[in-house]
């Protein structure tokens, strides 16, 4: 059902109706683009966000020829995995607040070369350590790359309309490479040899740099409000605090899996970060706010507070698959119906699939119960992750598209990484003392309530009036 308050979808022809972006001087620098460039400029997007799941995913063939071959030790190998999780996680706010003050072209276009580099050496290690480090940088130049890519997106779209349905289409190609991944990663695995994934991933990377340097229109220089360094607008203090509290406590919830949530060093890793977080946010509040890397007002944007913790969401429900990519292209829905309610319809999903999987405890009720709830559990997630984009950066200034970006994506790791540990522990848990579909079960259930919390956290918290007071 449609809602009356929302405004309606402005012509190309000035108008007083609301946009997706403020095209103030201090935004984005807005083009005129040909459609065909614009959509090729969509694709290259769309192929970087692809990377960024595919880089995970499409390892987890590859790990046992790799742990064989370099002598990586079970518990080793999930840094294979986990060293590029955590530091793009923990690079993501820097690198939006270099796209938004210095040049967005650069930041993604430098990121995407600087990822093919690191992937063309990982594919010819021969031993761990050097595979761990890589991988780290791996994780770093990826997070350059997105959210400049979203910067560079919302000024390339401006029209509401097609930027819905960008923003939409470039969320679900992530869904996209969790998969093709998986597909992908077996086959090199199978047919070539572990170091096809990394070299894979150059190679794709190749053609992303060469079209944006010819493609991507030249940036106009940013001015820092009154004409300081703009190097003193990074908040290289507060950025860094964080970085290091984000690393930490990733690195917490990564080992809790192996070593127990009761180890020394995830209880430690757990309390530094927590106190360098809050040293983060009351720093924050003591410097001029075009110095912060976030500024508090951030949090009083209309409705970015619970926005920011719907995107702690779609990651962290597990089930999510290329099924969902088609709901990516409902963009253009939050237009005619408000985001909230198309919110609480994507966790409406995703509660009665988590309902329906717990209950998926035998083979023979596989297409009664665990088909549909991993069909409605992707779509669901994937309805929750491209309408909080949409309605996210409906809410935000254009001038912090980056930052916005990086703080979303920084969510959605988040989300992921904890998701991925405390379901793994409670399942472990369970297992130990009740064989079968118990310890999965449990998990669902937990699931289950997370996803409760979500739903009734937007039915009271998201302000509709707010938003079309904008």
């Amino acid at each position: 059902m449609a809602d009356s308050q929302t405004p309606a979808v402005p012509s190309r022809c000035p108008s007083p109706a609301p946009t997706l972006i403020d095209e103030t001087k201090e935004g984005p620098t807005v083009h005129e683009y040909s459609p065909a460039r614009r959509y090729t400029l969509l694709v290259i997007f769309c192929l970087a966000q692809f990377l960024d799941t595919f880089n995970v995913t499409s390892l987890y063939s590859a790990i046992p020829a790799m742990a064989m071959s370099m002598g990586i030790a079970e518990g080793e190998s999930t840094w294979i995995i986990s060293a590029y999780q955590l530091t793009f996680a923990s690079f993501l706010l820097i690198s939006g607040r270099i796209s938004d003050v210095y040049n967005p072209k650069f930041a993604f276009i430098g990121g995407v070369f600087v990822l093919a580099i690191f992937s063309l050496c990982s594919g010819f290690v021969s031993s761990k350590i050097p595979l761990f480090v890589l991988r780290a940088l791996t994780g770093v130049a990826a997070a350059m790359a997105i959210p400049s890519a979203v910067t560079l997106l919302v000024g390339i779209f401006p029209e509401p309309t097609e930027q819905s349905r960008a923003l939409g289409v470039f969320g679900g190609c992530g869904a996209v490479g969790i998969v093709l991944g998986l597909v992908i990663g077996a086959i090199f695995v199978q047919y070539a040899s572990w170091p096809w994934v990394f070299w894979f991933v150059a190679i794709v990377c190749v053609p992303i740099v060469g079209l944006s340097v010819f493609l991507i229109a030249k940036q106009e220089p940013k001015e820092v409000r009154g004409g300081g360094a703009k190097w003193k607008s990074l908040d290289l203090f507060g950025v860094t605090t964080l970085t290091v509290a984000l690393i930490l406590f990733i690195f917490a919830v990564t080992s809790a899996a192996t070593t127990g949530w009761g180890s020394s060093r995830v209880i430690a890793s757990l309390i530094i970060s927590m106190l360098m977080t809050a040293g983060f946010f009351y720093y924050e509040t003591r410097i001029p706010a075009d110095q912060a890397a976030i500024p508090p007002r951030t949090w009083f944007l209309p409705n970015f507070s619970v926005l920011f913790g719907t995107a702690l969401f779609p990651f962290f429900w597990l089930p999510i698959g290329v099924s969902s990519f088609p709901v990516s292209l409902t963009g253009p829905l939050s237009h005619k119906i408000n985001p909230k309610w198309l919110l609480l319809f994507g966790e409406a999903l995703c509660i009665v699939s988590t309902i329906l999987l717990a209950f998926a405890d035998r083979p023979t009720r596989y297409w009664p119960y665990m088909f549909p709830g991993f069909i409605l559990g992707s779509a669901g997630a994937m309805f929750v992750y491209t309408h909080t984009n949409i309605a996210i950066f409906r809410t935000t200034p254009a001038s912090m598209a980056g930052t916005v970006g990086a703080i979303v994506n920084g969510a959605l790791q988040l989300g992921s990484a904890v998701g991925i540990s405390i379901v793994g522990s409670i399942e472990s848990s369970i297992e130990e003392r009740h064989a079968g579909y118990a310890g999965r079960a449990a998990s669902f259930w937990f699931l289950l309530g997370i996803g409760a919390l979500e739903f009734i956290a937007m039915l009271v918290f998201y302000r509709i009036r707010k938003e079309n007071a904008k």
